[in-house]
Formats: C-alpha cells, sequence, structure tokens
C-alpha cells in the first residue's frame, strides 16, 4: 500500500512535467518560395531559435510557396482568423487595411533597409498602432530601396516611362508609376516571371534581393536605380501571429516569443535585407545586365512627380479621418533616428 501511495505521489508530482514537455506546433504559411531569404535566412532561424530556447517544445512547421492553399493577399486574413498561425507578407498586397503603414510606401521614403526596418517597426508601436491592433506583431521591416528593371531599355528620364508596362507591388506604388507615365500592373511578385515571360509586362520595380527567387535577373536586362541618400520606394513586410494562438500558450513560451520579436527582430531583418543586395545584384551584372543611375535634372522631375503623390497621399488621409502630415512626418524623423545610430 505504501509503495502504491508513492507511485502515484510520483506520478501526480511528474505531470506538470509531462504537460510542459508536450510540443506546441505553430503553422507558417507565406507566398515566397522556400530558398528565398525571408523563409530561408530569416524565418527558418528565427524559428529555430525557438525550438531551442523552448527545449524543443515550440516547433515551426514551415508551409512556403502558398502551400496551405489560397492566395497572397489572403494570408492577412488566414492569420487573423486562425486558419495558420504565423505568416509572413507584403501590407500592401491588401490595400486600404493598413492605412497608417501605407506612409512607407511613399515614393523617396526609404533610407537602408536597415534604418528603416527599425523606424516601420517602432511606427507599429506607436502611430501605427491601430492598423495591427488584431494580430501579435513579430515584427514589421522593410526590403531595401527597389530598382526599376526591365526587359531591353534603360530608364534614364521620366520621358522613358511612357508606353510600358510596369508591375507595382502596392496601390501606392502602382500610382506612383501611373504618375511617372507607365501603365502600372498591380501583382504579387510569383506572378512577375510569367507575366515578363508572356509579354504582359515589360518590367517591375523590387529590390534585387527577390529576384534570384524567380530569376528576374535573366528575364530582364536594364536596371535603373537612384542616386541619394533616399531610394525609389520600398515596403513595409509583416510577420504576425495570430493573437488568440499566442494569448493560449504558456508563459514561458510566449516570454521566448516575446523574446525573440520586436524592434531587435526588425533590426535583424533589415540588415539581412541590406546584405543580400548586393550578391543578387551580382547575378544580374553576370548575365550581361546594362545598369543605370538617375541623378540631376532627370531624377528631380521623378522627385516632383514623388512630392505631389505624397501630398496627395496626406489629403486623402486626412479625409479618411488620419493626421496624414503628422503621419509622413513620423515616419522620416524616425528613419531619420535609426539612421544617425
Amino acid at each position: 500500500m505504501i509503495r502504491m501511495i508513492c507511485l502515484i505521489i510520483g506520478i501526480i508530482l511528474f505531470l506538470p512535467t509531462l504537460v510542459s514537455a508536450e510540443k506546441v506546433v505553430l503553422r507558417y504559411h507565406s507566398f515566397l518560395p522556400m530558398p528565398h531569404s525571408s523563409n530561408s535566412q530569416f524565418v527558418k532561424p528565427w524559428a529555430e531559435r525557438l525550438t531551442k530556447e523552448s527545449n524543443g517544445e515550440l516547433v515551426i512547421e514551415m508551409y512556403p510557396s502558398m502551400q496551405l492553399g489560397g492566395k497572397p493577399p489572403q494570408l492577412i486574413d488566414q492569420v487573423r482568423d486562425g486558419v495558420v498561425d504565423i505568416i509572413w507578407t507584403v501590407a500592401g498586397y491588401t490595400p486600404g487595411r493598413f492605412p497608417r503603414l501605407e506612409v512607407f510606401d511613399l515614393p523617396f521614403m526609404p533610407s537602408t533597409a536597415l534604418a528603416t526596418s527599425q523606424a516601420s517597426h517602432e511606427y507599429s508601436e506607436t502611430l501605427g498602432k491601430d492598423d495591427l491592433d488584431e494580430y501579435k506583431v513579430l515584427a514589421v521591416h522593410v526590403h531595401a530601396p527597389g530598382t526599376i528593371h526591365t526587359k531591353k531599355d534603360l530608364i534614364k528620364s521620366i520621358q522613358h516611362f511612357k508606353g510600358l508596362k510596369l508591375r507595382g507591388p502596392t496601390r501606392a506604388i502602382t500610382k506612383m508609376l501611373a504618375g511617372l507615365g507607365a501603365t502600372p500592373v498591380g501583382m504579387p511578385v510569383p506572378q512577375v516571371a510569367p507575366s515578363l515571360s508572356k509579354g504582359v509586362i515589360d518590367g517591375m520595380v523590387v529590390p534585387w534581393e527577390v529576384m534570384p527567387s524567380f530569376k528576374l535577373h535573366e528575364l530582364t536586362k536594364a536596371h535603373t536605380g537612384v542616386k541619394g541618400d533616399r531610394g525609389l520606394y520600398t515596403t513595409p513586410f509583416l510577420f504576425l501571429m495570430n493573437k488568440n494562438r499566442y494569448n493560449s500558450l504558456s508563459s514561458e513560451h510566449k516570454a521566448i516569443i516575446d523574446k525573440n520579436s520586436g524592434i531587435e527582430l526588425a533590426r535583424i531583418a533589415g540588415q539581412l535585407w541590406d546584405d543580400i543586395e548586393v550578391p543578387a545584384r551580382q547575378l544580374a551584372l553576370e548575365a550581361g545586365g546594362e545598369f543605370f543611375q538617375l541623378s540631376g535634372e532627370p531624377l528631380k522631375q521623378i522627385k516632383l512627380v514623388g512630392e505631389k503623390m505624397t501630398s496627395d497621399w496626406i489629403s486623402s488621409a486626412t479625409k479618411n479621418g488620419l493626421s496624414g502630415k503628422e503621419l509622413v512626418e513620423a515616419a522620416q524623423n524616425l528613419i531619420k533616428k535609426y539612421e544617425d545610430r
């Protein structure tokens, strides 16, 4: 009898250990293929840190290339509704959903990905907080300033945009392309390669880092950037978790996720996106690409279009109940803050 009582007590005492050792599987969904840096160099190492720090209790199952179904713009609803636990996506794939964050899509806003990513994350915790209230925010970051890529001729002035069908990733950027005289075509990046091959578009604006994953450096031969300390454009990326799923975790597991989220994770992302620009650009060089940097009067004319677009965005945001001017100035000041560090 005494032996039986001791055995029962032992089992009771061991139960909390058994419960805490249960694996928690979190499903991650993304529209990009596994080899892309967002998955292979950003999310995968992040997931491995969580597994290691939780002694194997937190397990992230990765489903790239929309393997769990749906289209890229649906990712944001999938994570909000709990269809998946974690996503990485482009904020601008759902126009109007994140009106405050859209300020980072405006022309000539971004500095380096490092500075602008930290700025965008801090912004998402302050003036942009209401945009993401339905989610557990892991990080908000951006890519390095984007470049204009076309199949044939270099763009050396604003006149060269006319007649070109150019892909843009978000509403703000397609408006910019229209203002420059191009015919904008909005689409997620996985559609770009087939659209180039079929002649649906003549080119696109994307950062260098995304090109190797879709062999875009082989499909475009003319690459135009802009000179100066502000890039043509960038766009916010969202690394989000379902809020209810996060709240259901143990305090220990929440602490591990919190430790590996926030401004430091945005900094890691920004540095990564800056670093991978160089080898990706080198691939375009090796593929026989031509390169040009807009400067002087041609760049001034393009910046005038950007200034008008920013002014229009401020007016539109203000009409919709937001303080447009304050949001633009806040984003600019935050970028400057992290740029000076």
